[in-house]
C-alpha cells in the first residue's frame, strides 16, 4: 500500500498568467525533490490545474507536501487531498490512466478540503481518507494526522512569504547565519522570525512524522 496524492491550485482561475504560475510550481516541487527526496512519483500535471503524486507512506507524504507549502511564494498555493490504500495503472492509447481505492480516496478528500475552504476554516490546505477496509491502526492515525493537519494549515496560512522560506531553510537543515545572509537581515532578526511564526512547533512535528508514522 501507498499514499496517493491529488493537488489542486487555489484559485488557479484568478491568476493572472497560468503558464507563470505552472513554471513556478514545476521549479518549487523539483527543489524540494532535490533538498528531501520523499516521493515515489513527485507531484506530477495531469489535467486542468491537477497533480498527482505517489509517497511511500503517511509521514512522508505530509512531511513533502509541507515544504511545497512552505516553499511557495504569495499568491500560489496548492491544496491537497492524501489518500491511503492501494494504486494501480491502467493501460490506454494515451498512456497510464491512475486507477485504484488510493487514488478515488484522495479525490474525496480533496472534496472534503473544499468544502472546508467554503465554510469555517478558509487556511485548510489539506486532508486524508482511507480507502475501504483500513485497519483500527491505520484508522486511528488517519484521525489524529487529520486534527494535526488543520492546525498546520493554519500555522502555515498565517506565515509571511519570508516566515515561510526560513521555516523551509531550517527543515532542510541551514543554519539561522547562512538564511540571515540569503535574507540581508541579522541572525537574532532570523530568531524572532522563527520563533514569532511558530516554526519550531513545525519542525517538531516533521521529526515526529517522519520517525512514528509509516
Amino acid at each position: 500500500m501507498v499514499i496517493a496524492v491529488l493537488a489542486d491550485i487555489v484559485g488557479s482561475r484568478k491568476l493572472d498568467d497560468r503558464t507563470a504560475a505552472q513554471h513556478v510550481l514545476d521549479e518549487t516541487i523539483a527543489r524540494i525533490e532535490d533538498d528531501l527526496p520523499l516521493a515515489v512519483r513527485p507531484l506530477t500535471p495531469t489535467v486542468g490545474d491537477e497533480q498527482q503524486g505517489v509517497y511511500r507512506d503517511l509521514g512522508e507524504a505530509m512531511t513533502a507536501l509541507l515544504m511545497l507549502q512552505l516553499r511557495l511564494p504569495d499568491g500560489i498555493a496548492f491544496r491537497f487531498g492524501i489518500g491511503v490504500g492501494e494504486v494501480s495503472a491502467v493501460e490506454s492509447v494515451h498512456g497510464e490512466l491512475a486507477d485504484g481505492p488510493g487514488w478515488y480516496a484522495a479525490r474525496a478528500a480533496i472534496e472534503t478540503v473544499h468544502a472546508r475552504e467554503g465554510r469555517a476554516i478558509p487556511r485548510a490546505r489539506t486532508w486524508i481518507v482511507g480507502a475501504p477496509g483500513q485497519d483500527e491502526v491505520m484508522e486511528s492515525t488517519i484521525a489524529a494526522s487529520n486534527a494535526y493537519l488543520l492546525v498546520r494549515d493554519e500555522l502555515v496560512g498565517a506565515m509571511s512569504e519570508r516566515e515561510r522560506r526560513l521555516t523551509y531553510g531550517r527543515l532542510i537543515g541551514r543554519s539561522q547565519h547562512e538564511l540571515a545572509t540569503d535574507e540581508g537581515i541579522s541572525q537574532p532578526s532570523v530568531s524572532k522570525s522563527l520563533k514569532s511564526a511558530g516554526a519550531a512547533a513545525l519542525l517538531e512535528g516533521v521529526s515526529a512524522l517522519r520517525g512514528s508514522i509509516a
